[in-house]
């Protein structure tokens, strides 16, 4: 009887490694490690399009070992960036959290619907192999089984797709590679938004801008910043004229300007120079004011 069937030994497996996955995630002394890494690749590259694959393809007809494995792989590849969509047209935004949620609850919600598809079959019908039996057929199917050479041709191709594609994520995940060192140099304007700067001055009065400056030189710089109405340099505070950022760090201070010159459509000039190089900028940035008389 229906009611008698124990759960299939695939979808369970399955379901035991997204929660083995989501307890990885969640607790802080586990998520740090080299573990959760490997074990989240399957959540990605596999689980949720083989639950998926279950649920449509409940039987044993249909679907052979490796089509099943690389459908799975090429379904899950197709979700994943499905869900990511989902997430970024609501508040959660593609986060690490949202998506482990979602591709979990995914999962989950697949296999308990295949698993009632597969009760309402006759159980000589079901599609549910033992893992053992399920590993050593597809090794057979793809080494051992008399085939036509064209079946052979693709199901080689289909199994080096898929370790291809695994190799490859992982190599992306595991790997960590460095970016190439640069700062980012920015001015905003007074309410910090890149807009509404001040332009307009009258002379020996002042406007505000704000300087930013993040460090993602892989190490800690130096910097100098000189600021220069005309080529002459303005005076500036101690904080701002040499500045010292570790490696990832951000500084937004407010630098209030005070044009000495009248003048229109002078350029206004924002200089940064590294540790490295103290004659050529490393930075530059430019705004054209305007200065009238005293009022």
């Amino acid at each position: 009887m229906a009611g008698n069937r124990k759960f299939p030994s695939d979808l369970f497996f399955v379901v035991g490694l997204v929660i083995l996955i989501d307890i990885f995630a969640l607790i802080p002394v586990l998520s740090e490690s080299f573990i959760r890494t490997v074990l989240s690749l399957p959540l990605i590259l596999f689980l949720p399009g083989y639950a998926l694959i279950a649920l449509l393809f409940p039987t044993k007809q249909g679907l052979e070992g490796i089509e099943r494995a690389a459908l799975s792989a090429g379904t899950s590849i197709a979700i994943v960036p499905l869900i990511g969509l989902v997430l970024s047209s609501t508040s959660f935004g593609i986060r690490e959290m949202p998506l482990l949620v979602s591709l979990s609850a995914f999962t989950l919600l697949a296999c308990a619907a295949a698993y009632v598809r597969r009760l309402r079959l006759p159980e000589d019908d079901i599609f549910e192999v033992p893992l053992g039996t399920y590993a050593r057929s597809l090794l057979i199917e793809t080494l051992g089984k008399q085939e036509s050479p064209a079946e052979k041709t693709l199901n080689i191709v289909l199994a080096i797709s898929v370790l291809a594609l695994v190799g490859s994520v992982a190599y992306v995940t595991i790997i960590p590679h460095q970016h190439e060192p640069f700062t980012e140099f920015y001015i905003l304007g007074s309410e910090g938004q890149a807009d509404n700067y001040t332009t307009e001055y009258i002379q020996g009065e002042s406007g505000t801008v704000v300087i930013g400056i993040t460090n993602h030189e892989l190490r800690t710089v130096d910097y100098t910043l000189d600021v220069r109405l005309k080529n002459k340099s303005l005076a500036l505070p101690e904080n701002l004229r040499h500045i010292r950022l570790e490696d990832n760090m951000t500084l937004e201070e407010p630098l209030e300007i005070t044009p000495p010159i009248e003048g229109k459509n002078m350029e206004l000039q924002f200089l940064l120079f590294n540790d490295t190089e103290k004659e050529v900028p490393y930075e530059d940035l430019r705004l054209w004011i305007n200065v009238t008389g005293e009022a």
